[in-house]
């Protein structure tokens, strides 16, 4: 496996060889030890999985202290742009933000860290699926409005299908002000 960290301290994208044949393929999507050697020693606690249309963008969503959550996330079927955005106010690169596009046939997947703000935009119809550090806690969530001109997101879409829950999000600098 390949794992390539960015420049954003802890957020890691994975690269898994994947092994092919006239049967099909094969590909090893988490292995402890090799994960915990590369910058992710985690427990993972739950799974998620999603389906969202083309043209659906979810997030940025996160979940507040003392729940965070760290999240391995990767598509099973279809493409998506990967959006992670650093919200810890104490790090140099406080409101930088990395995207990856999410591929069915790479499989590569992405570590987002605690402290970190995530959506995605779903390329084509879209089956994403992610492991979190952290129980799910309603009264913990957090969010940061996906066209917050502070960010300055580059989507590649003017009018995506987006929740009402979402629209309503605050942007980066309210979330600061809290």
């Amino acid at each position: 496996m390949q794992f390539r960290h960015t420049s954003l301290s802890g957020l890691i994208e994975i690269i898994p060889p994947i092994f092919k044949d006239e049967r099909g393929f094969f590909f090893e999507s988490y292995q402890k030890k090799r994960f915990s050697d590369n910058g992710i020693p985690f427990d993972f606690v739950q799974d998620n999985q999603s389906f969202s249309k083309k043209g659906v963008l979810r997030g940025l969503h996160f979940q507040n202290e003392p729940f965070a959550q760290g999240k391995l996330v990767r598509v099973i079927t279809g493409k998506a742009l990967d959006v992670a955005v650093d919200i810890r106010l104490d790090s140099p690169t406080f409101g930088q933000y990395e995207t990856f596009l999410l591929d069915s046939e790479l499989n590569n997947m992405v570590y987002i860290p605690e402290g970190f703000a995530h959506g995605f935009l779903a390329l084509e119809d879209t089956i994403l699926q992610y492991k979190c550090t952290n129980l799910y806690n309603k009264a913990a969530e957090g969010g940061i409005i996906w066209n917050d001109p502070t960010l300055n997101i580059s989507w590649g879409i003017s009018n995506p299908i987006v929740s009402e829950k979402d629209i309503l999000l605050p942007t980066l600098k309210d979330i600061k002000a809290m």
